[in-house]
């Protein structure tokens, strides 16, 4: 169960009442927010490409919440996909308040200039960048009559620092963040606020397939071993946490911001960087 955590019976929902739509929310990082906002009182609509397992993982998240959970096929980087997804929590919920924009891929990881391709670059852009603009251009249908509304992305650390990221994914991320900022400045005159999330090694099945296929275990290792803040096993349920506070009114007069969730380590110019 990605992300898990016990919480008290009586404690206070925070997105009590919110409509959330989380894209890439079968698994990972995405798995562990939908979890989260459903505890914290959210109804969820969870899109992604993985049918089999939207479809389990949201009916077992229902049934542990008791909020309504659902999924939807959908492709980020197909426009009608995106427009269905959103389109499906407004016909089900009758709003959106939160659209997590959290789909994304590493591309082929090989950090050499001399090795990369235009179809492996474009893809990468087409889903982490294309997608999650796409994700921001429905939402914002929906959010400016009701002028009120938070669009969340999922950049990465590689946006702040060298990690021997993949050039495609790190131009990707680097964009994200960009696009943060001028949808922050743009959509912030409709009460729409627009924020991201830039996670370091946090283990997920994608960063286990980039790290060659390594188990969950190993990716947490990994990253604990880099990390500044020592005695911490940072999961998914860390990334959901920023989440949970951005898209929560606690965060009502933050907009524009890049949270960066990595035990401190951008903070440092480590010698692989040479």
């Amino acid at each position: 169960m990605a992300g898990s955590s016990s919480l008290p019976t009586n404690f206070a929902k925070r997105l009590q009442g919110k409509v959330a739509l989380i894209t890439g929310g079968a698994s990972g990082i995405g798995e562990g927010t939908a979890r989260l906002f459903a505890r914290h009182g959210a109804k969820v609509v969870i899109a992604d490409v993985q049918s089999d397992l939207g479809h389990s993982v949201s009916k077992e998240i229902q049934s542990e919440s008791g909020q309504p959970v659902s999924y939807v096929q959908c492709d980020v980087a197909k426009d009608s996909d995106v427009e269905n997804a959103v389109k499906t929590a407004v016909s089900m919920h009758g709003k959106l308040d939160i659209m997590f924009n959290n789909a994304g891929i590493t591309g082929k990881y090989d950090s050499s200039i001399l090795s990369i391709e235009r179809e492996d670059f474009k893809k990468v852009f087409d889903i982490n960048v294309y997608g999650g603009l796409l994700g921001a251009k429905h939402a914002a249908t929906v959010m400016i009559p009701q002028k009120k509304g938070c669009i969340l992305f999922t950049a990465s650390i590689a946006s702040v620092s060298y990690g021997g990221i993949p050039h495609a994914y790190t131009a990707a991320k680097h964009a994200v963040v960009g696009l943060t900022k001028n949808l922050a400045v743009e959509l912030g005159k409709h009460g729409i606020r627009v924020n991201c999330i830039s996670p370091a090694g946090i283990p997920t099945p994608l960063a286990a397939k980039a790290m060659g296929g390594v188990d969950l275990k190993t990716v947490q290792e990994a990253s604990m071993a880099v990390a500044n803040l020592k005695g911490v096993s940072a999961d998914a349920n860390d990334i959901a946490e920023a989440a949970l506070y951005l898209g929560s009114e606690e965060s009502r007069f933050v907009s524009g911001l890049n949270i960066v969730v990595d035990g401190g380590y951008s903070l440092r110019n480590y010698s692989s960087a040479n």
